[in-house]
């Protein structure tokens, strides 16, 4: 998958347990982050990050939507526990995540398994995806989606 090729399309269910089309958000920007695990450390720290700055992505005709192999109960309880201001969608068969190529094999106390890695794709309104973040650093992630976010409205 590269910069300015179609984002692979998806269907899935909400937090709000309504299904999310990608198809359905053209005339949109969107940015979609595949993220590990709900309410762990850093995908705390990310959906909160993403959360305070809500407004500047809606002024930017912009959707943010959260994705974990976690189920629907489980979204609902992270949102509901933070406030989150965002959707968080659930790809529990890792079809999405296949798609989006961020499953990769991780270590915990020896064992391996296969994972999320944390990345980030800005989406623009015709579908086509214009940033790709792979292997994200929590920390001012969110700013720098941002800036992106601006760069591609300031070309439109």
């Amino acid at each position: 998958m590269k910069v300015g090729e179609l984002a692979p399309l998806f269907s899935l269910r909400s937090d709000e347990d309504t299904k999310i089309e990608l198809s359905d958000l053209k005339g949109k920007n969107v940015v979609l982050y595949f993220y590990p695990k709900d309410d762990t450390p850093g995908c705390t720290i990310e959906a909160q990050d993403f959360t305070k700055k809500i407004s500047e992505f809606e002024k930017l005709n912009c959707l943010v939507l959260g994705v974990s192999k976690d189920g629907v109960a489980s979204h609902c309880s992270f949102v509901e526990k933070y406030n989150l201001a965002f959707n968080l969608l659930a790809d529990e068969s890792g079809e999405t995540c296949k798609a989006y190529d961020v499953l990769r094999e991780k270590s915990m106390f020896g064992k391996k398994y296969l994972g999320i890695d944390r990345s980030t794709f800005l989406i623009n309104k015709l579908g086509k995806i214009s940033n790709i973040w792979r292997s994200v650093s929590v920390k001012g992630h969110v700013e720098e989606v941002l800036i992106a976010l601006g760069e591609l409205e300031r070309k439109n």
